[in-house]
């Protein structure tokens, strides 16, 4: 009977318990060389190091290189003489044996063969000492940090030509050929990207079995065919190929997902609604993202705000909602399906853990940002 080959779900797993499997059965990927100009977003694999810079003490300005205490109590009225006119030094020299600062230029006047300064410097004023700008024994970032942009330009300031990262390869496959499994494909394709991963979204017509098989990914992400409908096996493919670990997570809007591996690969199956496969991407596809890089844990962006109403959950279920925020509130926009009114108008989203019944209106909650 056609009943018989359904995708049945018998048991929807805690979203703590699918995250646990993650962090236990997912593993970094092995660890490439890539130039610092290709290595912003990367997590690195090995701590980013370089040698003492500068060398020895130099000069952060233009000026006059002499030490400090000759000029000690000067001023203009009370100029202090100084035993030899002091050597001139630009910004970048090495500082001359017995100095230990740079004096401006109106600092020290010269006359007939005299130096006399006319105001008092510090010691190490105007002077990079040696090692300030990098240390052979201290990281400039450690292995499971993300590089910023940021990070990049120091790291080639100090002469660093590439560095040990992790980037995780995935493959995202649209199972459907429809507009809105490919729309969530491509969103988070892009989202891989911006998170240090290097995302290729299949060809339609791509099947699940050929994505598995992929020796190039070090993951799969499949989009659609995960409910119970007469078209739907990906599930069942994925337990034919592979090895599925769950089927049905207590997560709303995403119950249908599924998770297992073909091979080491680790494969997440998402629902083929946008509002359902965003929900289980970014409360379980980017953790897993995460192990993959060997990433230490991140921090999302949030903002702490009000609720202008209550949010009612069920318990037992976690539940993502998208809230738009306006006047310093947080407006519930839907709950269970997310109608892509809602997904375009809101600011971004609140996760309501499994144990909660939900909000109620004037408590605070942490609105985290959408892709």
């Amino acid at each position: 009977m056609a009943t018989e080959t359904l995708q049945t779900i018998t048991r929807l797993t805690p979203l703590a318990d699918v995250l646990a499997l993650v962090s236990a059965q997912v593993t970094p990927v092995a660890p490439r060389r890539l130039s610092i100009g290709a290595a912003a977003g990367r997590v690195l694999a090995a701590d980013a190091m370089a040698a003492t810079l500068p060398e020895h003490a130099i000069a952060l300005q233009d000026g006059w290189a002499l030490a400090a205490d000759l000029t000690l109590g000067a001023g203009s009225y009370a100029p202090a003489l100084l035993r030899d006119i002091p050597a001139r030094i630009e910004a970048g020299q090495a500082m001359p044996a017995g100095t230990d600062s740079v004096a401006p230029f109106d600092a020290i006047q010269v006359t007939q063969g005299r130096a006399e300064a006319v105001q008092p410097v510090n010691p190490g004023d105007g002077v990079l000492p040696a090692g300030a700008d990098t240390d052979a024994a201290v990281p400039l970032r450690r292995a499971g940090e993300r590089l910023r942009l940021t990070d990049c330009a120091a790291l080639a300031a100090a002469g660093l030509a590439d560095v040990a990262v992790r980037e995780p390869h995935i493959i995202v496959a649209p199972l459907r050929n429809d507009g809105i499994v490919d729309a969530a494909a491509r969103l988070i394709a892009v989202d891989i990207a911006r998170a240090g991963g290097l995302a290729q979204v299949a060809d339609r017509g791509t099947g699940l079995t050929e994505a598995l098989t992929a020796q190039t990914a070090d993951a799969v992400i499949a989009v659609g065919g995960t409910g119970n409908g007469r078209n739907d096996d990906s599930v069942h493919v994925l337990a034919r190929e592979g090895r599925l670990a769950l089927h049905g997570m207590a997560l709303t809007p995403g119950e249908t997902a599924a998770f297992g591996f073909a091979g080491a690969r680790p494969v997440l199956l998402l629902p083929g609604r946008l509002d359902a496969a965003l929900c289980v991407w970014l409360t379980v596809g980017r953790p897993m993202l995460r192990r993959l890089a060997g990433a230490d844990e991140e921090r999302e962006p949030a903002e702490t705000v009000p609720l202008a109403r209550k949010i009612t959950s069920t318990v037992g279920l976690t539940e993502l909602v998208p809230v738009r925020v306006q006047g310093g509130q947080a407006e519930p926009l839907a709950g269970k399906y997310l109608p892509l009114s809602a997904l375009a108008r809101s600011s971004g989203w609140v996760l309501v853990p499994a144990g909660s019944e939900g909000y109620s209106a004037g408590s605070t909650v942490q609105v985290r940002p959408w892709p």
